[in-house]
């Protein structure tokens, strides 16, 4: 999709408006983190993960994982325009496209950053949902590149939620923000029963981590 120049500058603009309002909210935020060691361990390994996590934890994601050159696709959209604007100001690159436009396109520029030593992170329920469904791209890259996904999951003691599909979670000032991150999961190959039976076992850590998440901020 070619954007007009009226869309670009106004991706531009709310680019410049959000990501400082992201940052101060950012600033704000106390942490608290698990599994921590699970990351660590992939990176010692040689290896580079592929972050696997679900679309309505983006704002609290990019300030976690921030400046570490981690590529995301974004769509090819106008949302997807303003999206990389911002993330691009946070230290991360981005390869165009989405399941439904230009995805083989991105998950070849993916699977080449990552042959370069770049991580990767996906929403895995995105970009239009359902909801907490994993999508096959992370599976199919971490089969294709013989990269582990790590998986995350991220609440907050209090927050706004937006009216969208994925319910989205904006952390107020000073919250408590906390981040699971579980164990590093191997994809064989990519084949498709790999790659399904590998989705299904991606959605129940995930919800395990959810568990975890929000026993982290009601303790």
């Amino acid at each position: 999709m070619t954007l007009t120049r009226g869309k670009r500058v106004q991706a531009g603009v709310i680019a410049a408006l959000g990501a400082p309002l992201i940052e101060a909210l950012g600033s704000s935020y106390d942490w608290r983190e698990r599994g921590r060691e699970h990351l660590d361990r992939v990176v010692a390994s040689g290896r580079q993960p592929i972050f696997a996590f679900w679309h309505g934890r983006i704002l609290s994601a990019t300030l976690y994982f921030r400046d570490r050159g981690i590529i995301v696709i974004t769509s090819e959209n106008f949302d997807g325009e303003w999206i990389a604007r911002i993330i691009r100001r946070f230290g991360f690159g981005t390869a165009r496209g989405s399941t439904s436009r230009g995805g083989v396109r991105a998950l070849v520029q993916l699977r080449r950053d990552m042959s370069e030593g770049r991580p990767a992170a996906f929403t895995v329920d995105g970009p239009r949902g359902p909801a907490g469904v994993a999508q096959a791209g992370a599976i199919w890259l971490a089969g294709a590149t013989g990269n582990p996904l790590v998986p995350f999951h991220i609440e907050s003691s209090s927050h706004w939620t937006l009216k969208s599909w994925d319910r989205h979670q904006i952390p107020k000032p000073w919250s408590n923000v906390a981040i699971a991150i579980g164990a590093p999961i191997d994809i064989a190959d990519t084949e498709q029963g790999t790659v399904d039976a590998g989705r299904q076992e991606l959605e129940q850590v995930l919800s395990r981590l959810q568990e975890q998440a929000l026993g982290m901020i009601t303790r």
